[in-house]
């Protein structure tokens, strides 16, 4: 089944998709890396305003290479998202209801995605060539000084993805394993 998903989300959305589900995703999506996520949830601490609401929002984890010619954005696959779980339930605190990366993610996250009715959803790693062609628009929103790190604003158009784990606590990796077990 495919999904078709235009942001920004709200939460029946998100919790009507089950781990496994194809997502066609159109609309606002913004981009965040490591960097970006710890001066997030620095902020979040401190209770300071954020330089853009995050409500309903999709959180892509990639840093877009230089753009060729004529297009919005060169590369742009999804980066190894462990590497923002020490920041990702500060920032689904401020209603992120959809998360994009690539690999599993934590117990806790899981906890914190099942506690806020959000999901993370895989984009297939190697392919950031192919998954440049759904973004139709791209602008700097925060933090440019961080390079390919900074917060951009995507526009995509049918940005293709898989619920890895959905809101009631199923997660594709552990199905797939276990299918494939038998």
């Amino acid at each position: 089944m495919t999904t078709i998903l235009k942001s920004p989300l709200i939460e029946t959305d998100t919790r009507a998709l089950r781990a496994g589900d194809k997502v066609l995703i159109s609309g606002s999506v913004y981009t965040a890396r490591d960097a970006a996520h710890k001066r997030l949830a620095e902020l979040i601490a401190r209770g300071d305003k954020l330089p853009v609401a995050l409500k309903g929002q999709i959180i892509y984890y990639t840093g877009p290479t230089p753009p060729a010619p004529g297009r919005p954005v060169g590369s742009a696959g999804p980066t190894t998202s462990s590497r923002m779980d020490a920041y990702t339930p500060a920032i689904l605190s401020q209603g992120v209801l959809a998360l994009i990366g690539k690999g599993e993610r934590s117990a806790q996250i899981e906890e914190s995605l099942r506690a806020r009715g959000a999901v993370y959803l895989a984009a297939t790693g190697g392919a950031g060539a192919l998954l440049a062609e759904r973004i139709i628009a791209a602008e700097p929103v925060a933090y440019p000084e961080l390079g390919p790190e900074a917060v951009f604003r995507f526009q995509v158009d049918d940005f293709p993805a898989i619920v890895a784990i959905d809101s009631s606590g199923g997660n594709l990796y552990r199905l797939g394993r276990k299918q494939y077990r038998k």
